[in-house]
């Protein structure tokens, strides 16, 4: 699983994409820079998102993101899906309530 935050958009799950760089490129639309949140969950965005301009999505502890984010999971040195059980709060933590 993973929760994907669009611009304007409420936060939505999704099963994990193929789980490489090149899918998470696309999915955050360029070069990918990622965010840990907690020692087993990752928000990854767009690394170039404010130099090109891309519009606020979401405050995350104090972070300002932009562009579309991704949250997922992560096992040792690699994405994975997010648990059953984080995908509750990592929704809360993306929505601009």
């Amino acid at each position: 699983l993973a929760v994907i935050k669009e611009p304007g958009q409420e936060p939505r799950v999704e099963p994990l994409f193929e789980n490489t760089l090149e899918a998470f490129k696309k999915a955050v639309d360029g070069w990918i820079e990622c965010v840990t949140i907690s020692d087993d969950v990752v928000i990854i965005c767009n690394e170039e998102g404010r130099l090109r301009g891309l519009p606020f999505n979401v405050n995350v502890c104090g972070i300002g993101f932009v562009g579309t984010v991704v949250a997922v999971g992560v096992k040792g040195d690699e994405f994975a899906s997010l648990k059953g059980s984080h995908v509750p709060s990592v929704m809360r933590l993306l929505t601009n309530k």
